[in-house]
């Protein structure tokens, strides 16, 4: 059964690598997070300088010590920019075999797929590595961005949590999206076929 004992592997899509954030990448984080379009959705602690954000990778890094979430940086490879952040906010192996999946991108990187690339990234190390068997992914209503993206990578929708989340607005619901092994597996075999058939 996995265990994370605070190791966070590099992994590498096409054009982005995943990989472990560190104190060096603070100032990079705290742009993104600081960022009115890319935290308004975000169930994460407030960021309000540099220093706020080293706390949060240090914290996130301790957390993945105890087995409690696993964050990745998301890096262009040919660049090495630092362009928002992604992971496994919890995840319950015996009994449930789940994990919720979350995400954060600088907004002068939306748009170009990146989160795309970098969900599928994830999505594959949760099914092959961690041995899950549905990964979930919470969303506000208003964040049509967020759903549009799990939506493309072929999650379902699965309802409505009212009132599930308390942040500073309130308490707000959020829709529920969830991808299945299962589901995933065809997926891949249905991509892997037709590029075979293009052949």
């Amino acid at each position: 059964m996995y265990v994370c004992k605070g190791e966070i592997p590099n992994l590498a899509g096409r054009r982005i690598r995943l990989r472990r954030m560190d104190a060096e990448d603070a100032y990079a984080m705290s742009r993104c997070w600081m960022e009115p379009a890319s935290r308004a959705f975000a169930d994460i602690p407030v960021v309000q300088s540099v220093r706020d954000a080293g706390h949060l990778i240090q914290r996130l890094n301790d957390m993945a010590l105890h087995e409690e979430t696993i964050r990745w940086g998301i890096e262009r490879i040919d660049t090495s920019e630092l362009l928002g952040s992604c992971g496994f906010n919890f995840w319950q192996l015996e009994g449930a075999f789940r994990g919720e999946f979350g995400c954060e991108l600088s907004s002068k990187h939306s748009g170009y797929g990146y989160m795309t690339e970098a969900a599928g990234v994830v999505a594959a190390f949760g099914f092959e590595v961690m041995g899950l068997n549905r990964i979930e992914a919470l969303v506000d209503p208003r964040n049509e961005r967020a759903s549009r993206l799990f939506e493309r990578l072929g999650y379902s929708r699965e309802g409505l949590l009212r009132d599930y989340r308390h942040t500073l607005e309130g308490f707000v619901s959020v829709n529920s999206y969830a991808l299945l092994r299962r589901e995933w597996e065809q997926a891949r075999e249905e991509q892997d076929s037709s590029y075979a058939d293009s052949i």
